[in-house]
């Protein structure tokens, strides 16, 4: 929730006296941002390991690059330019918001599937026998 709302407050989706959005809002930026915000919360949720991998970090910002307006972010009007981003990137701007969704997904999977594999391994260290299959 909290990642919904902050998100959705510096993108500008809905109006709020601390930012103004230049350009349109889309139908499927709100319902990309809930995706994303969802699985950012799994995603914290989870018990990982010291070491995780960086997919999530990089969905997030997708995600965000994806929903944000684009001609309000500084610094891709700085590295670009204004023409460059409404002419290249305002186009695939949602397909940028949905790859970052899916990166969060996939890092999800991959950090359940690796709590999977700890505890069937733990399990299998313990000396626990397995009950029988019928």
């Amino acid at each position: 929730m909290v990642a919904f709302a902050v998100l959705g407050t510096v993108s500008a989706l809905w109006e709020n006296p601390f930012f103004v959005r230049m350009t349109p809002v889309g139908g499927w930026e709100t319902g990309l941002l809930g995706a994303t915000s969802a699985l950012l919360g799994l995603y914290v949720a989870m018990k990982r390991a010291a070491c995780s991998n960086a997919t999530a970090s990089v969905g997030g910002l997708l995600g965000f690059l994806g929903i944000a307006c684009p001609i309000c972010n500084k610094v891709l009007l700085f590295v670009f330019g204004s023409e460059l981003l409404l002419v290249y990137f305002e186009p695939i701007r949602i397909y940028v918001a949905a790859v970052g969704a899916g990166a969060v997904g996939l890092s999800v999977i991959y950090e359940l599937q690796q709590i999977r594999s700890i505890k069937v391994s733990s399990v299998l260290n313990s000396g626990k026998q397995w009950p029988a299959q019928p």
